[in-house]
């Protein structure tokens, strides 16, 4: 019982010695099965199958390139898209010269979430001593433009 365990335990170490030195960007390695053979791998006699992780059926690919390419007229249209969604804001009172507060009837609050609403859809954070200056969606299209170098239509 001992014996097996020792060679249970000196395969396990030498199979996470195999998976570190063969796989060392791949988060988790799958062992289908160990059994003797007469080749060796990295001075043990255990011969494993190691596979990468299994593909799930939904998986988000990468982009590593740019960020589609801005234009004044295309942050106009998603900025007041966002405030037409967001729920507390009537559509028919909304323009691009609208204050939040004394047009639009929200409280600081609301200003709030809707700038965290324009941080999540263009992806970058907006410093609070910039979001206090914020107040209609004329000034966020102004402040997501020149975050975003865009100065052309």
């Amino acid at each position: 019982m001992a014996a097996t365990l020792l060679k249970t335990v000196r395969a396990t170490n030498c199979l996470q010695t195999v998976a570190r030195s063969v796989f060392p960007r791949v988060s988790s390695v799958s062992l289908l099965h160990c059994r003797q053979e007469d080749r060796t791998i990295h001075n043990c006699r255990n011969s494993t199958k190691l596979l990468a992780p299994q593909k799930t059926a939904i998986q988000n690919p990468r982009y590593y390139g740019q960020k589609p390419a801005l234009t004044i007229s295309h942050v106009k249209e998603r900025v007041i898209l966002v405030l037409q969604l967001y729920d507390k804001v009537d559509p028919e009172k909304l323009s691009l010269t609208s204050h939040f507060m004394n047009d639009l009837g929200l409280d600081s609050l609301d200003v709030v979430e809707v700038i965290m609403a324009m941080e999540d859809e263009f992806g970058f954070e907006i410093p609070d001593q910039d979001a206090d200056r914020l107040m209609t969606p004329e000034s966020i299209v102004q402040y997501v433009c020149d975050k975003e170098d865009v100065y052309d239509e």
